[in-house]
């Protein structure tokens, strides 16, 4: 299930430019939750089983920890819940803000990861390549370098077990030692591959004038369609942002903005917008289904 990657990069990208900003900026607790539940399914459906494991094993802690690191520092707020053993109040708003901050950090982890899936180097350089060559090829280059340098270190971490230098072996001085080992072994190989990747980029061209690029893209009437969706849905969320739609306070007390018809066209906008492409995959496997 990897329907929205087939679309335009510039239909992915606006998508993620939309989320990933809003999940950063919007505090109220409605769109956390939306944020929040639509990076977690949609990363599941990409990634499967790995993605719940993932989620569960890092994610959680992540956000257990935020939750309660910041009541701990942050004493304000006119609910006193109790006092804590240095005297400092606990209150009510410190712990819902806290978690509120946590799940806005677990939420833009989840679409970053999603982001990663469907954003992939090449249709990055498609985007950008003409307008910041050097910087789009930089950036890919990293993206790309990370899964890389994890596999080759696990071929690496392997190969030294099976001659008995892993870090699991020996004496405390004798791990340090094959660590050692593995961190030279991965640096050379490191710095083999980034002369490797100049020299091909350098045979083919890069960076003189009048160098074209082979692309596989073509904006067509659907991407057109969903384009203009998304952009209507993230401007009329934006709006209504501006305009109040969305207030929430925190300090010194909680409160919310009164509920208006055009408040919850705003959050119906956002969870439209969150969840266009589990949309998209669900459409596109029951339509594979009918065809079958």
């Amino acid at each position: 299930m990897n329907e929205f990657k087939t679309y335009h990069p510039i239909v992915n990208f606006v998508y993620f430019a939309f989320v990933i900003g809003f999940s950063c900026v919007f505090m109220h607790p409605i769109c956390l939750v939306i944020s929040l539940l639509s990076g977690f399914i949609y990363s599941v459906m990409l990634k499967g089983r790995k993605a719940v494991k993932t989620n569960l094993i890092y994610m959680l802690p992540t956000l257990t920890f935020a939750a309660f690191i910041n009541p701990a520092f942050n004493h304000e707020g006119v609910t006193i819940i109790s006092y804590l053993p240095s005297g400092n109040p606990l209150t009510l708003e410190s712990v819902v803000y806290g978690l509120a901050a946590a799940m806005m950090i677990v939420s833009v982890i989840c679409w970053f990861s999603c982001y990663t899936e469907i954003m992939t180097s090449d249709k990055f350089i498609y985007l950008f390549g003409k307008i910041i060559p050097s910087l789009s090829l930089v950036l890919s280059m990293t993206l790309r370098f990370v899964p890389k340098f994890s596999a080759q270190l696990k071929v690496v971490t392997n190969a030294q077990r099976c001659m008995g230098r892993d870090v699991s072996n020996g004496s405390v001085i004798q791990r340090a030692k094959h660590g050692l080992l593995i961190l030279s072994i991965m640096t050379t190989w490191a710095l083999e591959n980034a002369i490797e990747t100049a020299d091909s980029m350098k045979s083919r061209g890069f960076g003189h004038s009048g160098r074209t690029s082979f692309s596989i893209f073509t904006f067509d009437k659907r991407d057109k369609k969903t384009l203009l969706c998304i952009v209507i849905l993230g401007a009329y969320t934006l709006i209504g942002k501006l305009y109040g739609g969305m207030y929430f306070r925190y300090f010194p007390s909680l409160q919310t903005g009164n509920f208006s018809m055009y408040g919850l066209s705003v959050f119906i906008a956002y969870f439209a917008l969150c969840i266009c492409p589990i949309i998209i995959e669900v459409y596109e496997v029951r339509k594979w289904n009918t065809i079958k």
